[in-house]
């Protein structure tokens, strides 16, 4: 058996982009080290915290029940504030992720790395997906921590032409995504960054089928109920549209050759 270890940038990324990965691995037997850079103490505050509880607190538990949908066998935190969307004041906070050395947060990770002989290591493409200051730091940081820690690295990305044909598909079926030029859901527009969200599909090396971790997938994602106005329009979709949507995941592996072959993170083909 292997170990994976999944690198993310707030609690709840580890459900939306990597969460059938992780469960799959899990449920093959693997041990699953899931690394949280921040607090998320940036993210929507609830209306129920308890006396005493705090943001951190409530995604900290958050995070260790969707851990548990996921079959993720130890959680760890980096530490790091949430540097907030791009822009952002909290962008140049003395303990955001987004000031922290990269060297200093890199060998953090290489430390978790070593101590549990990881074999593989996710972390994001190189805007993170969609331009979060703390996602393309997750990005820089993984790729030296994995070069620090000789350990195989993936990339977590999102597939931009599979999106638009998944999107154009729903508009068919009458799911109302508002139309591109009517600032409805459109993946070539400028994202955080500027950019595009996720990268083409001839920039992608591995697809990565989750079909049958899906279930899995959207209950961690509804652990974390704190965030509901960012994850509200997903859990909330029938669990057939939200398969379509989310039953395969996709990885960049740097220096490998395409064109995007569908298989598994540990070697292997699916047919």
């Amino acid at each position: 058996m292997a170990t994976l270890v999944s690198l993310h940038a707030h609690p709840d990324d580890e459900a939306i982009s990597t969460g059938g990965t992780i469960s799959r691995a899990a449920s093959e037997g693997h041990r699953v080290v899931l690394v949280v850079a921040t607090n998320g103490d940036h993210g929507e505050v609830p209306d129920d915290l308890g006396d005493g509880e705090t943001l951190v607190d409530r995604r900290r538990a958050e995070t260790m029940a969707a851990a548990e949908h996921l079959g993720i066998a130890r959680v760890a935190w980096l530490g790091y504030s949430d540097s907030g969307m791009t822009g952002w004041d909290q962008n140049d906070h003395d303990h955001s992720f987004h000031q922290a050395p990269v060297a200093e947060a890199a060998e953090k990770l290489a430390a978790i790395l070593r101590e549990e002989n990881a074999d593989v290591l996710t972390s994001y493409d190189w805007h993170g997906t969609y331009g979060h200051p703390d996602h393309v730091k997750v990005h820089h940081v993984g790729a030296l921590a994995a070069d620090l820690a000789g350990v195989r690295l993936l990339e977590a990305t999102m597939n931009r032409d599979a999106m638009h044909r998944l999107a154009d598909a729903a508009r068919e079926e009458g799911v109302d995504f508002g139309s591109p030029e009517e600032d409805g859901f459109d993946p070539s527009a400028p994202a955080d960054d500027g950019n595009p969200f996720g990268e083409p599909e001839e920039a992608i090396t591995l697809e990565v089928d989750v079909t049958g971790f899906v279930a899995r997938k959207k209950a961690a994602l509804q652990c974390h109920a704190s965030q509901v106005s960012d994850s509200d329009f997903f859990v909330n979709m029938d669990d057939d549209a939200f398969a379509r949507a989310f039953g395969t995941e996709w990885f960049i592996e740097p220096g490998a050759p395409g064109p995007m072959r569908r298989g598994w993170i540990f070697g292997g083909s699916d047919a």
